[in-house]
């Protein structure tokens, strides 16, 4: 995971109610570092809330390294290129490709797959939720020697635009369940659920942790399905429709740079 990645401690420390916030306030702040009583301040606001009941009280320690580690992503060097790009799908144990060569530790017989007519979610450090790509706009090589993307979403205009780690942060799109198709969800399954609240409604990552078998026609699925999300180990009962399905043999996500335009990979 680079420098760049918010995926990984302190903001396992926050729901993502709380991160919102503290992206709001880091934006007023206009990314500027504050002393020790306003992070204070931030961490028994955040730690009073119902959101955040039953979890162990924030020090204003995790609070200022949250902002420092957006300070740091916004200041990061990196290697920007101004080279369009080509997204494939990697067959084999390699992970980066350049110039449309492949990592000499390719095994054989393991081509890539073009990705003409696929289509892609990223995942946002701002929410820590799953969003369709509406297109990959540039790329940029890390200090640490990994790969990010610039992603345009799905029903978002330049503004929302995001750097993703494509390692961790892009994958091929996952896919609503069909009611006629329930029956292939199992225990212990990833899948991509719909949670909501009063200030949001995202697609987050979670497991299958039990399912209420019911009878229905194949329109509409009244199984009730008990899920874990990942991101918080928070629980909820969702039904059929606020689930989306991994593809079956995931595959990881390479870059060849620079090729053909990425634009071509979407009408």
């Amino acid at each position: 995971m680079n420098q760049l990645s918010l995926v990984k401690s302190p903001l396992e420390q926050f729901s993502i109610d709380e991160i919102l916030e503290l992206e709001r306030m880091f934006q007023e702040m206009g990314g500027k570092l504050l002393d020790r009583n306003f992070y204070e301040e931030i961490a028994i606001k955040i730690s009073s809330t119902s959101h955040h009941v039953g979890k162990t009280t924030l020090s204003w320690e995790q609070v200022q390294q949250w902002f420092q580690n957006k300070q740091k992503e916004l200041s990061a060097e990196i290697t920007l290129s101004p080279d369009p790009l080509k997204v494939v799908v990697d067959q084999s144990d390699a992970s980066i490709f350049r110039n449309g060569h492949r990592n000499s530790s390719t095994p054989k017989g393991k081509p890539e797959t073009d990705l003409n007519g696929l289509k892609f979610e990223a995942r946002s450090f701002k929410d820590f939720a799953w969003h369709d790509v509406a297109s990959f706009l540039n790329f940029r090589v890390m200090s640490t020697g990994e790969l990010e993307v610039r992603v345009r979403y799905a029903g978002f205009g330049k503004d929302e635009d995001e750097w993703v780690n494509v390692k961790d942060g892009v994958r091929q799109a996952s896919t609503p369940l069909e009611p006629s198709e329930c029956h292939k969800v199992k225990n212990g399954d990833r899948v991509l659920c719909f949670k909501e609240s009063d200030d949001y409604a995202l697609y987050c990552d979670a497991h299958v942790l039990k399912i209420t078998r019911m009878e229905h026609d194949p329109i509409e699925c009244n199984c009730i399905f008990t899920v874990q999300y990942e991101y918080d180990n928070s629980e909820a009962d969702v039904c059929g429709k606020d689930i989306c399905c991994r593809p079956s043999q995931e595959k990881s996500v390479a870059l060849a740079l620079p090729m053909q335009s990425i634009e071509t990979l979407w009408g």
